[in-house]
C-alpha cells in the first residue's frame, strides 16, 4: 500500500519548517515493510519561502497555488494529486506544527487492516493529548462543535475540528462525495467530508492523537473568530437543512 501525507501552508514560516522536519524524521525512522509513505507540500501562495525551501530540503513533493485559495482548496488539490498518483491512503496534517507525525502509523492502521475507511484523530480520547489552547478554542472544539456535528451526522464524535486524519482513496472516488464546489474552498471542506462519509455509511473510527498549539508569539491560527467559525459550521447547517447533499 501507498500513503501520502499532505501538509498545507500559508505563511507559517518556522512552524511549517518544523512540521516538515518532523515528518521527514518520522519517515526515516519508520518500518516501510507494510505501507510506503510519501509527503506532499501544498503552498497556498505563501509570501515566505518556507514551503518550497523545506520541501526541497526534505525531498518532498511540492505544489504551489497560483494565488491564495484557502485550506479547503489546498486539501482538495492534495487529494486530487494523491488519487492521480494512485495512493491508497491520504493523510492530512496541520502545517503549523500542532500535530505529531510519529502518530501517523496509528492513524492509518485501521485503514490498513480493513476495519475503517476514514480515521479521525482525536485529542480528547483516552490516550490523546492537547495543550497551550486558548480557553474559547477548548470549549468550542471539545463541546460545541462536536455536539452539533454529532447531531447532524447521527454519530457521536469526540473531536470534529481536528484536521489530522486519514481517508481511504476509495472514499474520495465516491461520486456521491463532491468536493469540487467553490464554497468548500476554505474551512468548510473538512467537516463536510467527515459528515458525508458518516452519513453515507462508511466505516469511521477515531484514534487518540496529540495536538499541541504553538507558542502564542508564533500565532495560534489563521482562523478568524467570526467568519472562520461560520466556515466550519456552515456545512453542518447546510446538511441539516438539506441545502446541500
Amino acid at each position: 500500500m501507498k500513503a501520502l501525507v499532505i501538509a498545507c501552508a500559508y505563511n507559517e514560516g518556522v512552524k511549517f519548517e518544523a512540521t516538515c522536519d518532523r515528518i521527514a524524521a518520522f519517515l526515516k525512522r519508520r518500518n516501510r515493510s507494510r505501507v510506503m509513505i510519501d509527503a506532499l507540500v501544498i503552498d497556498d501562495a505563501s509570501d515566505d519561502q518556507a514551503p518550497k525551501k523545506t520541501a526541497l530540503k526534505n525531498n518532498f513533493q511540492y505544489l504551489r497555488n497560483d494565488h491564495r485559495s484557502g485550506i479547503g482548496y489546498s486539501i482538495r488539490r492534495g487529494y486530487q494529486y494523491g488519487l492521480k498518483n494512485k495512493y491508497d491512503i491520504l493523510i492530512t496534517i496541520a502545517g503549523n506544527n500542532k500535530d505529531n507525525p510519529d502518530e501517523i502509523d496509528r492513524l492509518i492502521e485501521p485503514i490498513v487492516n480493513g476495519s475503517s475507511d476514514f480515521v479521525q484523530g482525536s485529542r480528547y480520547l483516552s490516550g490523546g493529548n492537547y495543550g497551550n489552547m486558548p480557553l474559547y478554542r477548548l470549549l468550542t472544539t471539545r463541546y460545541v462543535h462536536p455536539w452539533l456535528f454529532s447531531l447532524v451526522s447521527g454519530r457521536r464524535i469526540t473531536d470534529t475540528t481536528n484536521g489530522f486524519r486519514a481517508v481511504s482513496a476509495a472514499v474520495l472516488r465516491d461520486e456521491r462525495i463532491d468536493l469540487q464546489p467553490d464554497w468548500l474552498d476554505h474551512y468548510e471542506l473538512e467537516p463536510y467530508l467527515f459528515c458525508r462519509v458518516i452519513r453515507l455509511g462508511y466505516h469511521v473510527s477515531e484514534v487518540p492523537v496529540t495536538k499541541i498549539y504553538p507558542d502564542k508569539k508564533l500565532g495560534y491560527s489563521k482562523m478568524t473568530p467570526i467568519t472562520g467559525w461560520w466556515s466550519i459550521l456552515r456545512p453542518l447547517v447546510y446538511l441539516f437543512f438539506r441545502v446541500k447533499k
